[in-house]
């Protein structure tokens, strides 16, 4: 079903207007090109940091949610459904998680290689996408759209809000539309695109940071990282597991070969090793000390 949001006109977003630095684009010299891309990409840091107060919002919202066993949902058709799903399966290596953090595109997984046709137009998909994970009240959603006007978005919102669960809403055009049915809003603005309309590219790149930021610095504050290193990093092939006796021989100052059998002994538990090494308890002691103060593992070495 088409949303009634179709009869929106999108002549007055800042996205889908003509930037007047390329006008030319197609006369102008690879180097020409290259060098207006870098400066309008120059604006993505500033307007991102216009943005930090409300960004930070929202890692409080989903540090609140993880902490209570709810889930990190990211929604979004096209470019932002793809930014939200590679943000949320990155973050199974890198912090270990299972389900804790999803990603959701319109169109479902075939739609993350090739359009799916009409899939964002569907209020309703969203919210039958919501319903197949069971989305409850102690999750959190994050919806991104550049536009800030796409229907699949807002019926994720929409959904979410009927739910109980908190949401969230990225857009990247002031006063968006989807602004009005979300929790916190963060809203970034980093002004025409060089080839009209393509927001897969400073828009894009802003999603990008935003989502970077989001997942990092919330994990951050589930105790998945000591001082900054990924000490809830899962050692799933070679390189991850040399990255992960240097993790423990930095946390711990341990030669190789102690981080290598502590290691070994704790089925590559990085958290386990370095608790072991710094306090001299064994490996249960370690689990259930972890357990107690919550993956900290400052905590586990400060008592």
């Amino acid at each position: 079903m088409v949303s009634k949001m179709d009869n929106v006109k999108i002549d007055h977003l800042n996205t889908e207007r003509r930037n007047p630095k390329t006008l030319a684009l197609d006369t102008m010299s690879t180097m020409e090109l290259l060098q207006i891309m870098n400066e309008e990409d120059q604006k993505v840091i500033d307007t991102i940091h216009e943005a930090l107060p409300q960004i930070e919002k929202s890692i409080q919202i989903v540090i609140g949610a993880l902490k209570h066993g709810g889930r990190l949902i990211y929604m979004g058709a096209g470019t932002s459904g793809r930014l939200g799903i590679l943000d949320a399966v990155e973050c199974v290596p890198t912090f270990s998680t299972t389900d804790e953090v999803i990603g959701i595109i319109a169109g479902g997984e075939k739609a993350f290689v090739k359009a799916v046709e009409g899939a964002e137009d569907s209020e309703e998909l969203a919210a039958e996408d919501l319903e197949k994970i069971n989305l409850g009240e102690l999750d959190v959603v994050v919806a991104i759209a550049a536009s800030g006007r796409t229907p699949y978005v807002i019926g994720a919102l929409k959904y979410t809000k009927s739910k109980g669960a908190r949401c969230i809403g990225i857009s990247c055009n002031k006063n968006s539309v989807m602004s009005i049915y979300a929790d916190e809003v963060i809203e970034v603005d980093a002004g025409p695109e060089i080839l009209t309309g393509s927001t897969r590219l400073k828009a894009g790149t802003c999603q990008k940071i935003i989502l970077n930021m989001i997942s990092t610095a919330s994990m951050v504050g589930i105790g998945k990282v000591y001082g900054n290193l990924m000490v809830d990093m899962k050692a799933t092939n070679l390189k991850l597991i040399e990255r992960a006796k240097r993790i423990v021989m930095e946390s711990t100052g341990c030669d190789f070969g102690t981080a290598e059998i502590t290691l070994e002994s704790t089925e590559f538990s990085i958290k386990e090793a370095i608790v072991m090494i710094l306090t001299g308890i064994s490996r249960e002691e370690a689990k259930k000390r972890i357990s107690e103060k919550q993956g900290f593992i400052r905590r586990c070495i400060e008592l």
